[in-house]
């Protein structure tokens, strides 16, 4: 339940203050300076009962938050009650006038006019059943101060629900932003690991299999681990200081770097043929480009069987760039459910490009990557 605030509180006490003032003003000015009431023609002076009524047209305020609707209805009550007897007249008025934007405020415009109408018309048959007078101006009165009233409550509504939503729009943008980079991030380790773990597995294979009989191709192969787990160790390094804000981003993937990349899936025993030559690119392009380059060759490294050669393609076709790398192992595994697919199919898709990996027929394994170059920034 909600509970009564700070703000309830002085809300009341000064509507109270300015209805049982007011009205305390009003009687005093209609005595003579000897103190005796004179009275406004049939009143009778404020007395313990009719403070007692101002203060109950006011502390129900002290419920609008739980209560917005009786609040008014009350309010409203009390208030013309009061001035249908023959105490002092004052700013009686008031404690409904507020309860009336408050429960605007809170509630649908429709809501708030249909209760507000509802009342005034009760007020009306109760005022003509008592033989009170109801002049067409002051009822016009009434009416267009319980629309600026309804109108001013509904304006206030409006702006707080429109600053609620922008700033529900700025936590699941910041929500979404996180995501992206966590996404980002994730791939970026998975990518350096994972071809960095494939390069060294396939290097200590090959050592272990020569250690006794080609010491020497041994040593290479353990040269070969050093160098990939020294690159491995480099790039986490960067990433993870990226992550903990507490460094620069390292340089972005190129491939312009191409060589290193091609040089290790080479040195594990794979023959690499390159055709065409990817130019100048975007970086955005650039550094997806090299991902999936990266990826694909440590797929062939991992899951190609009986693979001999790799070849790699780069060509442009107007404003696309064209990726392509194909071995031709013979019944290779499709990793096409596992980490590395989706992470280079979501890099293509991110830039408005496609990606497309499986099989090629031929019993090898296909990845073809096309990348818009116009537009990326």
């Amino acid at each position: 339940m909600t509970r009564i605030g700070f703000k309830d509180v002085l809300l009341t006490v000064v509507v109270t203050a300015i209805v049982v003032g007011g009205t305390t003003g009003a009687a005093n000015a209609a005595e003579f300076s000897s103190g005796q009431w004179s009275g406004q023609a049939g009143m009778r002076a404020l007395g313990l009962l009719g403070y007692l009524w101002l203060f109950g047209t006011t502390l129900p305020l002290l419920l609008n938050r739980v209560l917005p609707t009786p609040v008014f209805v009350v309010t409203a009550a009390a208030a013309l009650g009061y001035y249908l007897t023959d105490y002092p007249h004052g700013p009686s008025a008031v404690a409904p006038a507020v309860a009336l934007f408050l429960l605007a405020s809170r509630v649908r415009a429709l809501h708030a006019a249909l209760t507000a109408g509802a009342v005034l018309l009760a007020d009306a048959i109760l005022a003509f059943s008592l033989d009170q007078t109801w002049s067409l101006q002051g009822t016009l009165g009434i009416l267009a101060g319980t629309t600026a009233v309804i109108a001013l409550g509904v304006v206030v509504r409006q702006r707080r629900e429109a600053r609620h939503a922008a700033q529900q729009q700025a936590r699941d943008r910041e929500a979404r932003e996180a995501e992206e980079e966590r996404l980002r991030i994730a791939r970026e380790v998975h990518d350096v690991v994972a071809h960095s773990l494939a390069m060294i597995n396939v290097q200590a294979g090959v050592g272990a299999h020569v250690a006794d009989r080609r010491p020497e191709q041994a040593k290479e192969a353990l040269l070969a681990i050093k160098e990939a787990s020294r690159v491995a160790l480099t790039d986490l390094r960067a990433t993870l200081a990226v992550l903990r804000g507490t460094g620069e981003r390292a340089p972005s993937p190129s491939l312009a770097g191409r060589a290193d990349l091609i040089a290790s899936v080479t040195a594990a025993g794979l023959k690499v043929d390159v055709d065409g030559d990817p130019g100048e690119l975007p970086a955005p392009v650039d550094v997806a480009a090299y991902r999936i380059l990266q990826e694909s060759l440590t797929n062939t490294v991992r899951h190609a069987d009986k693979a001999s050669e790799v070849r790699i393609s780069f060509a442009r076709n107007g404003s696309r760039f064209e990726l392509e790398i194909v071995d031709n192992g013979t019944g290779s595994v499709d990793p096409g459910s596992g980490q590395g697919v989706r992470g280079m199919r979501e890099r293509a898709e991110a830039l408005g490009g496609t990606l497309s990996a499986g099989p090629d027929g031929a019993g090898g394994y296909r990845v073809r990557a096309v990348l818009p170059i116009e537009g990326a920034v």
